[in-house]
């Protein structure tokens, strides 16, 4: 199988890293600067759970694709899907599967506008980050892939896709509720990322001063309610633990989005919070600090 990794950034380059590590037929396609970074350095994954790794990958630019891929999983961030649809375009043909990694929902919905029955539903759970020499650093032991169509078959091409990316060193599934998985990732991260850039801090850090367990409950049961609107309701157990650890004092944890906040990098805030404002207020519900997430992060893409 084929296979095309539109970017080569934290998360692409992780899963694409590994694929490409255990010979299977794994391109990039990156931009010239990430391409000449590759070239020089190639790519490097620091990962003290699932040991390092340098390779030279297959790198394609814009421009250079001359034939349809089987699979062509999709990594960039959710404000450049525009520019890498027009990049990705000439590598869909009418037996590839698109499978779209980016956090959020409006994203599936573009895609398959542009690209119809090409696009799959898709989840990764990594924590991965690239440093300032191109290196991705793996922060956490979890790493696991999850894709499925969207209307919730289990079809032979979806299964062909799981058997290609079997043995790479992380778990690849194959789902048949891929969209409620979509939906409970985009609970969590929501939630995450409006703990820690909303109050500028780790977990614990928030949790650690009067009113801030009350105030990271409250914005879950908002934002679960949003999903519960929208006819995906997160199971019960996923509720509990994300409950447990957004209280927990003694938690490091942080979002993406609140890391690159920090460094005054652009953030997914409008796919991430905004969209599910929108969809919030298309139900008709009332999600005041999901509003002043909303505001908080819009003020910082606007002067950053």
């Amino acid at each position: 199988m084929r296979i095309l990794i539109v970017g080569a950034g934290a998360t692409g380059g992780y899963f694409g890293g590994r694929l490409a590590a255990v010979g299977r037929d794994v391109s990039f396609l990156v931009r010239p600067g990430r391409a000449a970074q590759l070239r020089q350095g190639g790519l490097q994954i620091l990962s003290p759970s699932h040991g390092d790794l340098v390779l030279h990958p297959q790198i394609v630019e814009a421009g250079d694709l001359a034939a349809p891929y089987d699979a062509v999983l999709l990594s960039v961030k959710a404000y450049a899907l525009e520019a890498a649809m027009a990049d990705l375009a000439p590598a869909i043909g009418p037996d590839t599967m698109l499978v779209p990694i980016l956090n959020g929902m409006r994203h599936l919905e573009t895609l398959t506008e542009r690209f119809g029955s090409a696009v799959l539903g898709g989840v990764c759970k990594v924590a991965t980050e690239l440093d300032a020499g191109g290196r991705i650093h793996q922060l956490a032991a979890l790493q696991e892939l999850s894709f499925g169509e969207q209307d919730g078959s289990l079809s032979p091409r979806v299964e062909a896709l799981a058997a290609a990316m079997q043995g790479a060193g992380f778990t690849a599934r194959a789902s048949t509720a891929i969209l409620q998985e979509m939906w409970e990732k985009w609970v969590m991260l929501a939630t995450l990322g409006g703990i820690t850039c909303l109050m500028r801090g780790h977990v614990g850090a928030v949790n650690s001063v009067p009113g801030g367990s009350a105030f990271a409950a409250s914005l879950l049961q908002e934002i679960a309610g949003v999903a519960v609107a929208a006819g995906h309701p997160p199971a019960t157990a996923l509720m509990q633990r994300l409950a447990a650890g957004f209280t927990d004092p003694a938690s490091t944890q942080t979002s993406s989005m609140y890391r690159d906040l920090a460094k005054g990098r652009p953030i997914e805030g409008a796919q991430i919070i905004g969209d599910l404002l929108v969809r919030a207020r298309g139900c008709g519900l009332e999600t005041p600090l999901l509003a002043t997430m909303d505001v908080h992060l819009g003020v910082y893409s606007a002067t950053s």
